[in-house]
């Protein structure tokens, strides 16, 4: 007898969302002249993406069969990502993989040295190692968040609320001292749309459930083609510049 899937959207439909939205971001920092307003509206959309990865990192660290061969496979794949994206962004910063891998580290000091009393020395260092990286605090922050919110929906709608409010106060501090503070404020705001959308679509249209179509294909892609848009970019980028 033929299934059908629970009404809503499904976790790898939100994660080919994100995967769009970060390809245009990237698009945008790679490609497009700054401060144009497509270039603008690419940025802000991206950033839909990286506090979603973060939601399902928790959510995979809960429920993946091996949390070992999970941590495995972010480290591999953020090993295969950094030249690329090096390469297409000009900086020497480790890649947004790299941050997953730190973020699935604190959850892992979180779950298994709760009474240690190195937990937060580690999780410092780890918040620390995070500034190295792409998303650097904001991810391994939110990551926390979700992970103590997790199970509980008012807890977990605070969590995303007062992550858009530090998303538009960190940009704020940053548009200011180029403009004057009401355009500031105005561009700081658009900027935590994709974080409110992020929200709005995981709260309220996520069904819980993965899809039932290809799962396989849908995991690897999701690995595959983070390094692959980057060297895509990349070779891209060369050729341009």
């Amino acid at each position: 007898m033929p299934t059908t899937e629970k009404p809503g959207l499904t976790r790898d439909a939100i994660k080919y969302l994100a995967i769009f939205t970060m390809l245009l971001n990237h698009i945008a920092n790679v490609l497009l002249p700054e401060n144009t307003i497509l270039w603008e509206v690419f940025i802000d959309i991206g950033y839909f993406t990286a506090i979603t990865m973060c939601y399902f990192l928790v959510e995979g660290f809960y429920y993946t069969h091996s949390r070992r061969k999970y941590g495995e496979r972010l480290l591999i794949f953020a090993g295969i990502s950094q030249v690329p994206y090096m390469i297409a962004f000009g900086n020497s910063q480790l890649n947004m993989i790299f941050t997953l891998f730190i973020c699935f580290m604190i959850l892992v000091v979180q779950e298994r040295m709760m009474a240690s009393k190195w937990r937060i020395p580690l999780l410092i260092l780890l918040l620390l190692l995070s500034v190295c990286s792409d998303w650097a605090i904001l991810a391994p922050v939110f990551t926390i968040w979700f992970h103590e919110s997790w199970g509980n929906r008012k807890r977990m709608i605070t969590a995303y609320g007062v992550g858009a409010a530090l998303f538009v106060l960190f940009n704020y501090s940053s548009y200011v001292e180029k403009m004057a503070a009401g355009p500031a404020m105005i561009h700081a705001l658009f900027s935590a749309a994709g974080i409110v959308a992020s929200g709005i679509i995981i709260l309220c249209f996520y069904n819980g459930k993965k899809s039932e179509k290809a799962p396989k294909f849908s995991k690897w892609f999701f690995y595959i083609f983070y390094p692959a848009h980057l060297l895509i970019l990349s070779i891209v980028r060369v050729i341009v510049q």
